[in-house]
């Protein structure tokens, strides 16, 4: 169901390369915040973002190294997991306000710490599990 304000979208693990690609004609913006409980999909939908823009790169969860790099033809985008990051100066110490002021795709697993950092021109994106099968996702 789309409104104004929002994407919302029930699905199952097979439909995730079209609901990435649905999720992806609907943004104006590259920042994208991700929100959700460990373990709801939030990588996994991450590495269908990154096919679904066209890169070849194998994605992985940037848990231990915070931030990933994959290519495009002629952009790139950055993965950042922060859960482990414990405050806002280890944010500042790996440089995370260049990537935001870059014009690349940037993706933010656990964002929560570096929001205030964010002012504008963004995406978040809400993961749930619905059920054992069916993952729920909304886009605002």
């Amino acid at each position: 169901m789309l409104n104004s304000s929002s994407l919302n979208i029930d699905y199952s693990l097979n439909e995730l390369p079209i609901v990435a690609k649905q999720l992806l004609e609907n943004l104006k913006s590259k920042t994208i915040l991700l929100y959700g409980d460990m373990g709801v999909g939030k990588t996994t939908l991450i590495k269908e973002f990154v096919k679904a823009l066209g890169s070849l790169d194998e994605v992985s969860s940037p848990t231990y190294s915070i931030v990933n790099e994959y290519e495009l033809k002629d952009d790139k985008v950055f993965h950042f997991d922060l859960y482990r990051l414990k405050d806002l100066d280890e944010a500042y110490n790996i440089g995370i306000e260049d990537y935001l002021d870059s014009s690349n795709w940037i993706i933010i697993e656990w964002p929560e710490l570096i929001e205030d950092l964010i002012t504008d021109n963004y995406h978040c994106v809400y993961l749930s599990l619905k059920d054992k099968n069916t993952r729920h996702i909304i886009l605002k």
